[in-house]
């Protein structure tokens, strides 16, 4: 069998065998719609492509009531599940072999929907990370995909990113080439919104996001900090730790003379930090919001892509949470290239968080549900 149909089908049989019957009807549906083979949807595997392992189960068709704590549930503790997956995969590429959890809203059936990548902290897993942000159950409203890498003990012993390694702060080499290799797959397999795509995380995570977006600016329309450190700011455990307890401020410096051009026009972010926050310094997060909105210490530069700050002090939004200084940097054009959410009395937690995950503060501001607005405000823009 030759032509592009034929492979096709080829594909689909395989991908049937593996278990990805999404992925398999999908392929078909493309093929049939009149696509081609420059489309989105690729029948052959080129040899740069990684692969994907596990169980891609068919979505239910009725409603599934399911006890959070079971563990089954991508809502601990809320909704009812109807026609979503929450389950665990592989992928393995060039650089290496992670696992991951992935989440699929019920929404979905083939069409281009946004992908947002969720990087836990340090001892923390996808699943922990997942009840303690709530984003599975924010990405069910909003229809979108949410993948949550998950870091080996092997890799790192308190399962953090090496955010803080050379090795790891580079395009196309270690942890960035994995996560950035899942994502592209998860594009192709599921066929989903190239646009759209967004990374966000936490603590070590939250620095390996700022990796991200510096190594892949093609890849991520926007990326959300919390509690996370600037590109940079160190190049082995020792400076790792100084700058964490501010010791160190050449991470500045470090990507300045790496790239001066670099941190003009940004991947828009979104930062959070705490400013009681003893294990990452809150400094941290203002440098990455000045970072990666293309200022220098909030001030304006002078290229075509110069921004501003703007300030507002407001309180939280719900009895007894945390009052907050929210900082919005804007381009020459007066769009929104980040914000800088100071949380006052806030320690090392993700604010607004479901009190079963670790690292988490229940009081607000609600984190992510402000990260999944900024994000979904933006899509990607040629860089």
């Amino acid at each position: 069998m030759n032509g592009e149909p034929y492979s096709t089908v080829r594909e689909a049989m395989r991908l049937m065998q593996t278990g990805n019957l999404l992925a398999a009807t999908a392929a078909i549906r493309h093929t049939l719609s009149g696509a081609t083979s420059a489309g989105p949807l690729i029948s052959a595997r080129s040899p740069d492509r990684g692969t994907i392992e596990g169980t891609f189960r068919v979505v239910n068709e009725t409603p599934l009531a399911k006890d959070a704590s079971a563990g089954g549930s991508p809502f601990p503790g809320s909704i009812t599940e109807e026609r979503t997956q929450f389950s665990e995969h592989k992928y393995t590429g060039s650089a290496g072999t992670r696992r991951y959890k992935l989440f699929i809203p019920s929404a979905y059936r083939g069409q281009p929907l946004p992908l947002i990548v969720m990087l836990h902290g340090c001892t923390q897993t996808p699943d922990d990370f997942a009840t303690g942000t709530r984003m599975n159950m924010l990405a069910e409203e909003r229809a979108c995909f949410v993948v949550y890498p998950a870091q080996t003990q092997s890799a790192n012993v308190s399962k953090c990113w090496n955010w803080f390694q050379a090795s790891n702060q580079r395009r196309d080499q270690g942890e960035p080439a994995i996560i950035a290799g899942l994502v592209r797959e998860l594009l192709l397999t599921y066929d989903l919104d190239r646009e759209r795509v967004y990374v966000g995380g936490l603590s070590a995570g939250g620095a390996m996001a700022v990796i991200l977006g510096r190594a892949y600016p093609e890849l991520f329309a926007a990326i959300g900090v919390h509690s996370g450190l600037p590109y940079g700011a160190a190049h082995d455990l020792p400076s790792a730790f100084a700058a964490m307890h501010q010791r160190d401020t050449s991470g500045a410096s470090i990507a300045q003379r790496e790239n001066p051009q670099a941190w003009r026009g940004e991947i828009p972010t979104i930062v959070f930090h705490g400013d009681r926050d003893t294990t990452v310094h809150p400094c941290n997060g203002e440098k990455v919001a000045s970072q990666n909105a293309g200022a220098s210490a909030f001030n304006a530069g002078d290229g075509p892509t110069a921004t501003v700050a703007t300030e507002e002090t407001c309180a939280g939004g719900i009895p007894g949470a945390h009052s907050y200084t929210r900082r919005l940097f804007k381009d020459v054009t007066g769009k929104i290239v980040g914000e800088y959410w100071l949380v006052h009395g806030a320690a090392h937690a993700w604010l607004g968080g479901d009190p079963r995950g670790s690292y988490t503060d229940p009081k607000g501001p609600d984190a992510s549900s402000e990260m999944m607005r900024f994000f979904l405000e933006r899509a990607r823009v040629e860089h």
